[in-house]
């Protein structure tokens, strides 16, 4: 069975741990878009595998030979903490490394066994493999019963890191907390593990402040799921890309040791142990650590049902350590104003920043895709929308421009034009203005309107000065025409 499940049951559904079992034989309040969080958090995204090779020396009846039989492995998730090549996974992800369980050296005894004294004892029978079964069975279980015991095997556990880029490190387990504690099958809530390696200058995850989450916060996590590992119709780099899963906090709960975990209803499998929880500022927020199973040990996993140890949990553990939580690295700058740049359309800014980042971290993956993206937009750039803000605001200024301009000029026409009511208000303060009608002698003669008191000038007459009139300097001179 692969993983390690937890032999309890609570409502009807087993808790267990989210390995990707055993496989034998081989800061800020920034908000940023989906894409852009989800990019942000995958390249610290890391896969663990756990091996157990052994060495096991056997007496098939023709004296000792020594055996070297397939590995045990189990791949798990983690995420650098710190660029200087600190990563967190989860406990039971390393745990056969750390400490090696006796059903494990048990398992590679027996696998020794089978493969050295099996074929040899059907051949002094002059039987070939697969031809009797029944035969073949007896010959497995007296090897057992009589050679098992005297096996001797000597261990050799080991751990590493793959990243996207295909590049495997080997790792060493630096602080181990291990998942179960107390009676038998009980959750610690600190199923914790950090790992080192010999690196620097990698891509690093901050940490939030997990008491500050609420019931319905977005989240996200990421892992290498043994479904996707194992895929068959996937290639060897896409494999070892992290999936996501999105889904939110559901719920906070203790588990059986009054430790706090979260509940979330982002999908989870075999795989995605110790795999970041990331909120919407790509901050962690949490490790996945276990899921819930249906019925009985065999029950497949119930989803909508999975935890994430907090993660002011993992801040805890790692006091003491040379870890530098929410420190700098030099590739995440690179990286970061790289995306920022490209959602802002800033292309040549962006691809500037992806070359510095694919500098520090050759090939990865999701750098060399947004490269691409941001030197195939500088060579072709989009076409770019009717800029309609732009050209609505400067509609909108020739248009007050002209009506600016009439008003002027209107203005400018009648500043020394009078109406009637301020003649007769002239009139009623006790000084009269003197009225010209200057109207074409056409106009005058034929229309029967006249004005009372007012002298007849014609436009002709004072443009040639033949008109010569005696006004008082202080008489208002009012003229009206056509």
């Amino acid at each position: 069975m692969p993983g390690m499940i937890l032999g309890r049951l609570m409502a009807a559904a087993s808790i267990l741990f989210l390995g990707a079992g055993a496989i034998s034989g081989a800061a800020g309040e920034d908000m940023f878009s989906a894409q852009e969080a989800i990019l942000r958090a995958k390249p610290a995204t890391v896969l663990v595998i756990t091996e157990v090779a052994s060495e096991v020396t056997v007496n098939c009846g023709g004296g000792l030979t020594k055996v070297t039989p397939s590995p045990f492995r189990e791949t798990g998730t983690g995420w650098f903490v710190d660029g200087n090549g600190w990563v967190v996974t989860n406990a039971h992800v390393v745990q056969p490394a750390q400490e090696t369980p006796r059903w494990l050296v048990n398992q590679q005894a027996q696998k020794a066994v089978i493969g050295a004294c099996i074929a040899e004892m059907l051949t002094k029978r002059g039987l070939a493999p697969g031809e009797r079964p029944d035969v073949e069975e007896q010959l497995r279980r007296q090897a057992l019963d009589r050679i098992l015991p005297t096996a001797k095997i000597e261990l050799s556990p080991s751990v590493s890191v793959l990243l996207s880029n295909g590049i495997r490190l080997p790792a060493k387990i630096f602080k181990y907390s291990p998942p179960v504690a107390g009676e038998a099958g009980a959750m610690s809530g600190r199923d914790l593990a950090l790992l080192q390696i010999e690196a620097s200058d990698m891509p690093a995850l901050p940490v939030a402040d997990s008491k500050d989450l609420k019931i319905g916060d977005p989240i996200r996590v990421l892992g290498f799921p043994g479904v996707v590992l194992s895929h068959e119709l996937l290639n060897a780099s896409s494999k070892v890309e992290a999936s996501v899963t999105n889904g939110a906090i559901s719920g906070f709960k203790m588990d059986i040791q009054n430790n706090p975990v979260i509940q979330t209803d982002a999908p989870a499998a075999w795989g995605n142990s110790g795999g970041p929880a990331v909120n919407d500022r790509s901050e962690v927020v949490g490790v996945l650590t276990f899921v819930s199973l249906g019925p009985g040990a065999e029950g497949s996993i119930v989803q909508g049902f999975n935890f994430v140890i907090p993660s002011n949990a993992v801040k805890e553990f790692l006091q003491g350590t040379p870890v530098v939580v929410n420190g700098k690295s030099s590739f995440n700058e690179k990286w970061f104003a790289g995306l920022s740049r490209l959602f802002a359309k800033d292309w040549k800014g962006a691809a500037a920043s992806f070359r510095e980042a694919n500098r520090l971290m050759p090939d990865l993956p999701d750098v060399k895709r947004a490269l691409a993206e941001a030197e195939d937009k500088i060579k072709n750039p989009p076409p770019q929308p009717f800029p309609w803000a732009i050209a609505t605001g400067a509609v909108s200024a020739v248009s007050l421009g002209v009506f600016g301009l009439m008003f002027g000029l209107r203005w400018k026409r009648n500043r020394f034009r009078v109406g009637p009511a301020q003649v007769v208000k002239l009139i009623e303060e006790g000084t009269p203005p003197v009225i010209l009608d200057v109207r074409q002698e056409s106009a005058y003669a034929t229309s029967p309107f006249r004005i009372a008191g007012a002298l007849h000038v014609s436009p002709d007459e004072l443009e040639t000065g033949v008109a010569s009139l005696a006004v008082e300097p202080d008489r208002t001179v009012v003229a009206y025409c056509t």
